[in-house]
């Protein structure tokens, strides 16, 4: 078979781990041939692509980011749409794709296989939100990138006595603010699924002070205080017609400053968390997914994702990671919010 091989939506380290994965266990287990279409959907729906032989992904299992590219092109708009797609993957000999990415690529692989094309998934995001997985690769080394981060902050924080806040990746769940934060010895983490006041922060904050601490707060990105309906979003829509987050840290800063007169400054880590090598487990993992969805693609497993199943990788329909976010459960909160104050 002909298969071809694209990485969509946001960049995550482990993306050439899969490619690797996928093009190794192709080739020396079942004598598959391999493309590439350039930065994601676009390239599916304009026919670009890139011929992947083994000596194209040699040593590339450690390289952040994607050789290949990626994009957020939605799939259906502009001059897309299946029979667009169709007619380039028959023009160049493609049986069948495999496309690596997060909620928006998974969605619209589910609709492109019920249009009667052939499309295996593996799920990437650094947030870890998708249901239907135990984790997904990225976002070990984004926690990992955020634990150093913030304990560079928490030493200037202790030098200036001041409060830090710190705010992480995580679109509408809190999973790299609570393991971020309970790494770091935070005093407050603040997730989108709890409803946490500001009189509560506020006196989180007053505690650690009080015994002669530095302040420290990790916030998610999508975090809504509860003087809030919606998480803070002022840079529009993405693509795929989702809110772009970011910038709570900057309201919630001058709040907690006025409230308690301890200095407080706000660090958004933005992007950074999805630069750089990936961790090893994060290696380990998208090297496996690799694998087995090329396993997928031979049992034409189609309309499903390769999962982590506590140690074991499972194949799952999309509509089992779609149909609700993975959000961080109350008994997880609670275990982490002991150590608050």
């Amino acid at each position: 078979m002909k298969i071809g091989i694209l990485t969509s939506g946001g960049d995550c380290p482990g993306l050439n781990a899969v490619i690797r994965g996928i093009v190794l266990k192709g080739i020396k287990s079942y004598g598959h041939e391999f493309v590439g279409f350039r930065d994601g959907w676009r390239g599916v729906v304009e026919g670009d692509v890139m011929d992947l032989p083994r000596q194209m992904v040699r040593g590339i299992s450690k390289q952040g980011g994607t050789i290949l590219g990626t994009s957020r092109t939605n799939p259906f708009e502009g001059n897309g749409g299946p029979e667009v797609i169709k007619a380039h993957m028959e023009r160049l000999g493609v049986d069948a794709l495999i496309a690596i990415g997060g909620e928006g690529t998974l969605a619209a692989a589910r609709r492109l296989t019920d249009a009667g094309l052939k499309i295996v998934g593996v799920p990437k995001t650094v947030d870890n939100d998708l249901d239907a997985t135990d984790y997904t690769f990225g976002f070990d080394t984004a926690v990992q990138i955020a634990t150093e981060a913030i304990d560079r902050l928490r030493t200037t924080g202790e030098s200036h006595h001041r409060c830090m806040i710190a705010e992480v990746m995580g679109r509408h769940v809190g999973w790299i603010a609570l393991h971020a934060g309970m790494a770091t010895g935070a005093h407050a983490v603040l997730i989108p699924e709890q409803n946490t006041s500001m009189d509560q922060i506020v006196e989180w904050v007053k505690e650690a002070h009080e015994r002669g601490r530095a302040p420290l707060v990790v916030v998610a990105e999508g975090f809504v205080p509860d003087h809030q309906d919606s998480a803070h979003s002022e840079r529009g829509l993405d693509t795929f017609g989702r809110p772009r987050l970011g910038g709570i840290s900057e309201q919630l800063a001058p709040e907690i400053e006025a409230r308690t007169g301890i200095e407080t400054r706000a660090t958004i880590l933005g992007h950074i968390q999805r630069g750089g090598v990936p961790s090893s487990f994060d290696r380990v993992l998208a090297t496996r997914l690799g694998m087995a969805a090329v396993d997928s693609v031979v049992e034409a497993r189609w309309g499903t994702m390769v999962a982590l199943k506590g140690t074991e990788i499972e194949h799952v329909p999309f509509e089992a990671a779609l149909g609700n976010l993975k959000t961080v459960p109350q008994h997880r909160y609670d275990e982490a919010a002991i150590l608050f104050g």
